[in-house]
């Protein structure tokens, strides 16, 4: 990962942090899914999410497309790319011990907790005032 894409990837990090709740749309054949997410992480240059595998969502997550959208000091972004699984423990622990309120639910290795990482990942933050920023990593 060149400096570059690095720091467009903490760009859209931090963006999606500080807005706290993003919707990350899928698919499930033609019909379109939304769903509230709360937890972004980056480890070892790559941008998390979390959630469980038995969970209807992680079908539809695992090596497929999915954008995400959140809002936060009057601008947008949209982030989209393709989820890949990360079945490492050592992954599981670095997303967990960045959200401890998810302990009572998930732990690392448990055959539920899943995490996944952006793949191709493109974000566009827009807002009515000013131009579009766009990142690549």
């Amino acid at each position: 990962m060149t400096t570059e894409q690095r720091q467009a990837m903490e760009t859209v990090h931090d963006f999606i942090k500080q807005a706290g709740t993003y919707y990350i749309a899928s698919a499930e054949g033609d019909q379109p899914r939304v769903r509230p997410f709360g937890v972004i992480h980056i480890f070892e240059d790559k941008l998390y999410i979390q959630t469980g595998r038995r969970k209807k969502c992680y079908k539809q997550f695992v090596n497929q497309k999915v954008e995400l959208c959140c809002m936060h000091g009057g601008k947008w972004i949209r982030l989209s790319g393709t989820l890949a699984e990360d079945k490492r423990i050592e992954a599981e622990e670095a997303v967990l011990s960045a959200y401890p309120s998810l302990g009572g639910m998930y732990k690392a290795g448990d055959g539920n907790n899943c995490v996944l990482y952006f793949t191709n990942a493109r974000a566009t933050i827009s807002s009515f005032t000013e131009p579009e920023e766009v990142y690549e990593f």
